[in-house]
């Protein structure tokens, strides 16, 4: 079965299209419900959809495709890599149809129903190098990291955003420069940005993105709500990272040779995952919206 072209817009823009004024007679539950079902099917459609995959030669792959910057994205991804770091490598698998989205190429469900009362999560893939934002259900971002290398694991579990800036100095070395930088252990100094991607777990327990992953998620995700330097109002958004990488296995991304839904993730399974967490989320979220309530009456 071939999928259509599926533009991530579609999925970020939940937020935007229930907003939308209505047409006549079509109220804001309808606008939802046919946009919600409209995802369904996509989703169906990515899971019947068969890509296959091949080995490339990079130099030959580069040859041929230097200049089309959405193959390029995606054959990044995949290998859970960087343009800088691609260009060394010898050999990378590229599926042989490049036409369709990055989200279809990813692991995460591009809808999961049962997250639709949170406003956003953020899922970090262990075993698999990938993260997924979810806003109400629907993912609006996806794509590679490479996490904590085998003597200094990325911890893993339920954590919540903090503190960001565009560019900070790690408290490791201070000669490592971190750009778009999102912290989520703060007495630890762990956190997201970007930085060099080999095309496997290689950080010092952070998660490493490409540069505009790590400004979308940079300015997508929620900052902590502090009275002053020591209290603590609120959570920002919620951020799971789960899973295991087995470092003397091949790379689980080359299963995709054999078949290109081996890596997939079913909703189910984000909904066990997140379903020992979600009252601590709900009760995070209720808290901060309230706290942003009294603090906008503050300013009135």
């Amino acid at each position: 079965m071939k999928i259509p072209v599926i533009v991530l817009t579609l999925f970020v823009t939940l937020s935007i299209a229930c907003k939308d004024k209505p047409a006549p007679n079509t109220t804001e539950d309808q606008q939802i419900n046919t946009l919600n079902l409209k995802l369904k099917n996509a989703q169906k459609e990515k899971e019947t959809n068969t890509i296959s995959y091949e080995w490339h030669n990079v130099k030959d792959w580069l040859l041929n495709h230097q200049t089309d910057t959405k193959k390029l994205a995606i054959a990044y991804a995949i290998n859970r890599t960087d343009s800088s770091n691609f260009a060394r490598m010898d050999s990378v698998i590229v599926p042989t149809n490049l036409g369709y989205d990055l989200a279809i190429y990813m692991p995460f469900p591009l809808y999961v129903e049962k997250l639709s009362s949170i406003n956003k999560v953020l899922f970090f893939s262990y075993t698999y190098q990938t993260f997924a934002a979810y806003e109400n259900g629907v993912l609006v971002f996806t794509g590679p990291t490479n996490m904590g290398n085998k003597r200094n694991l990325t911890p893993t579990g339920l954590f919540f955003s903090n503190w960001k800036a565009e560019e900070t100095t790690s408290t490791f070395n201070d000669e490592w420069i971190l750009k778009w930088n999102f912290n989520i252990v703060n007495n630890e100094g762990i956190g997201w940005h970007e930085y060099s991607m080999p095309g496997y777990p290689a950080s010092h327990s952070c998660l490493r993105l490409q540069k505009k992953d790590a400004q979308n998620l940079y300015n997508w995700a929620d900052q902590w709500i502090l009275e002053d330097a020591y209290t603590l109002l609120a959570k920002g958004t919620p951020v799971i990272i789960f899973g295991h990488y087995d470092f003397q296995s091949p790379k689980p991304w080359l299963q995709l040779l054999s078949n290109s839904h081996a890596l997939d993730f079913e909703a189910k399974e984000i909904e066990a995952i997140v379903q020992p967490n979600m009252i601590t989320i709900l009760n995070a979220q209720k808290h901060r919206d309230s706290v942003q309530i009294q603090m906008q009456k503050g300013l009135e």
